[in-house]
């Protein structure tokens, strides 16, 4: 890219007072927007959010895909369409200024898309739960020897191109949405890459890992995610 590319970030919320101040603070000002899916929160995300400079969209429907969706649904309304899309999670479990490390190489042509692999990052002890881990790695290993797709880890600190990703047209409205944005761009043929990035614990409870219901309903949803996409 010759010229400074436009840049917009997804943050999906639900409940996520506390963090999203500190995680839009911290998101470098190369962004032009910062879109956050407000997912039918019963606290003040919203209030916060706006306080802080960024741009809310309501999702009553709760689930993390279906509010990626809605903020997408915002930015390709814009006049002027982005180069490029970050997704980050507001509970601060990712550092927000490694979007540039995330971004780079896309700037330099060399991706389509960059997934923020925390598998090659550092960890905070306690960060991610042994389900998590065990999860991510059954997953790419799965990935990689039924659909051919090299990744290690299902991270929702990423980067891609806004063309490619309208390409992908992507569906899942819950615990699928990583994953298939990832068998996707494979299937497609897009360049991707991952690096590592580091990870701490979240402020708040996980609405996956926290719960058991969760867990097992995020496992359930990537396992037939994979197969749906052979």
């Amino acid at each position: 890219m010759l010229q400074p590319p436009i840049i917009d970030v997804i943050i999906p919320a639900y409940n996520e007072e506390r963090s999203l101040p500190k995680v839009i603070a911290e998101i470098p000002s190369l962004v032009r927007h910062i879109v956050v899916a407000n997912n039918n929160s019963t606290d003040k995300t919203a209030v916060v959010a706006k306080e802080a400079g960024a741009v809310v969209v309501f999702e009553p429907q709760k689930g993390y895909g279906k509010a990626c969706l809605t903020a997408m649904d915002w930015i390709r309304k814009q006049e002027i369409q982005p180069d490029l899309v970050v997704f980050l999670d507001g509970d601060y479990s990712d550092y927000p200024e490694e979007m540039k490390l995330l971004i780079q190489p896309i700037l330099e042509g060399e991706a389509d898309m960059v997934i923020g692999s925390r598998a090659q990052g550092k960890r905070e002890k306690g960060s991610m739960t042994i389900p998590q881990v065990f999860g991510n790695w059954l997953a790419t290993t799965m990935m990689k020897y039924i659909q051919g797709a090299k990744f290690s880890d299902l991270g929702p600190f990423r980067a891609i191109l806004w063309n490619k990703l309208l390409f992908l047209n992507m569906v899942d409205e819950n615990y699928g949405w990583t994953i298939e944005m990832q068998i996707k761009a494979h299937q497609a043929g897009l360049k991707y890459t991952e690096v590592p990035v580091n990870y701490r614990k979240r402020i708040g409870v996980s609405k996956v890992s926290g719960t058991v219901k969760g867990v097992f309903g995020a496992g359930y949803k990537i396992i037939l995610t994979i197969f749906k996409y052979m």
